[in-house]
């Protein structure tokens, strides 16, 4: 079992920068495969980000590539996403997701555990 909690969201302007954390606990998180994910008002879930059990291996949504990364500290059970050059699209609520398969998955179905979620709102 493993809970996720994460932090990090907020209010920011376009071309901003924000930096979520994923706070897991359990002595297992090295073993997790880690995304982020995200969703908009009225609309589904999307995948964002996802890093495999090592953090050698990691995806990115087109609409975030090169502009978000993730990373993760197996030491202190968290995963990051740094979210740079902030635009209006991505106001909404980020989720942190863990999968005991250890890889890189890009789909909500393949996620055993969620966080509750955290607020990003991009002002233009």
């Amino acid at each position: 079992q493993v809970q996720l909690v994460e932090s990090g969201g907020g209010l920011v302007q376009a071309g901003g920068s924000l930096r979520l954390s994923c706070a897991a606990s359990g002595r297992r998180f090295s073993v997790y495969g880690m995304g982020w994910f995200r969703q908009a008002p009225g609309k589904k879930r999307d995948f964002v980000a996802a890093i495999n059990w090592s953090g050698g291996s990691t995806a990115y949504a087109d609409s975030v590539k090169g502009r978000f990364t993730i990373s993760r500290d197996n030491a202190k059970n968290t995963v990051y996403l740094q979210m740079n050059s902030l635009k209006p699209e991505d106001t909404a609520v980020y989720y942190c997701a863990a999968e005991r398969d250890f890889q890189v998955k890009v789909g909500a179905s393949d996620y055993d555990y969620w966080g509750q979620g955290t607020q990003v709102t991009v002002s233009s």
